[in-house]
């Protein structure tokens, strides 16, 4: 009954203008002097009959679409119609289709990036009870506190809620982002600057050999990051003391590249391809037990918004280089003697 009043309720306004259109016809004939009231009444009847029928017709072929959209939907997949005979129809269906595809797009991706969320928040969560513990058994020693532990301690959880931080922001990346032009030298050795108990802890030293010349157009504090991440993931990998980082860059035809390469434990081959997706460790995480996994992927993420290029090689047991090039790069005059001038002035700062 509910699809029957239906039908009535969307064709009223198609009845009403037939019988309309019949009676100005009649009242044509008549003013012409047409004057049989027979005729009349079968001409009308006719009319209204064929009208009738050809909504009896159009209310068959459309049964199947009033009997889904009177019924109570259970699940997305109703909004679907996968009947329709006239060429609206089917043009809707195709639409609606369309329509359950982006909605579907939307939802997988708010869904992963929820569940990426949580599950580093439970595995970061997991992590900082490790400093957490060191700390609490320093505080409980007796004698004067070890002040270098409780500090390297208290980094390792700085450098996690930074972490967290950009893992949270990276969802509304594009409001936060502020391009500017930043010298690539200073950049780098603030940067540098900032980890300097890193290295110190681990015993590798920064060999910085950038052209006081060079700029970039990029986010200053998002590439912060990132180089950050490069310089800590290279430290934390080179296990024995007295290798370098070499920070370089260097000219190309495409822009400026930025170079970090360690002399640290290498990348296997078979883990190389994958150190950029989320939450993926590899064997090298096991090995420190301290890796999330997210790191390296949170600066694939931050250098393709920014339009850097990242690549990464590495060879197990020789190290690894990661490069950015900025394609945006600029470099001025550079001195003839600014080749000559590579050397690990930030050894001196360490």
């Amino acid at each position: 009954m509910k699809k029957f009043t239906m039908f009535i309720q969307e064709h009223m306004s198609f009845m009403v203008f037939q019988l309309f259109l019949v009676l100005f016809i009649m009242f044509l004939y008549w003013l012409d002097g047409f004057r049989n009231f027979n005729t009349a009444v079968y001409s009308i009847s006719m009319s209204m009959l064929l009208t009738a029928g050809y909504l009896v017709g159009k209310f068959i072929m459309r049964r199947s679409i009033y009997a889904t959209i009177t019924q109570k939907p259970e699940k997305m997949e109703d909004a679907l119609i996968r009947h329709g005979q006239s060429p609206e129809h089917r043009q809707m269906m195709a639409f609606t289709r369309e329509l359950y595809k982006i909605y579907q797009n939307e939802v997988q991706t708010l869904y992963a990036s929820q569940h990426r969320q949580l599950q580093f928040m439970n595995q970061w969560v997991h992590q900082m009870k490790t400093p957490i513990s060191v700390i609490g058994l320093l505080l409980q020693e007796k004698g004067e506190l070890d002040r270098d532990s409780l500090t390297e301690e208290i980094e390792k959880i700085r450098r996690g809620l930074d972490t967290v931080l950009v893992n949270a922001r990276l969802e509304t990346f594009e409001q936060d982002m502020q391009i500017e032009r930043v010298g690539l030298k200073m950049l780098v050795q603030e940067i540098v600057n900032e980890h300097k108990r890193l290295f110190i802890t681990n015993g590798v030293f920064p060999v910085i050999s950038i052209d006081d010349n060079y700029t970039v157009a990029t986010d200053m504090k998002w590439m912060k990051f990132v180089i950050g991440q490069f310089i800590t993931n290279a430290v934390k990998y080179t296990f024995e003391r007295g290798k370098k980082v070499h920070i370089d860059a260097a000219r190309t035809a495409e822009g400026l590249q930025l170079t970090v390469r360690d002399e640290g434990v290498g990348i296997p081959s078979s883990d190389l391809k994958r150190i950029t997706k989320p939450f993926f460790t590899g064997e090298n995480g096991r090995l420190t037990g301290e890796s999330t996994g997210m790191g390296l992927y949170i600066a694939s993420e931050v250098c393709q918004r920014l339009g850097h290029r990242l690549a990464i090689d590495s060879e197990l047991g020789a190290g690894t280089t990661v490069t950015v090039l900025f394609e945006n790069g600029e470099a001025g005059e550079r001195d003839d003697t600014e080749d000559d001038r590579r050397t690990d002035g930030s050894d001196e700062d360490l």
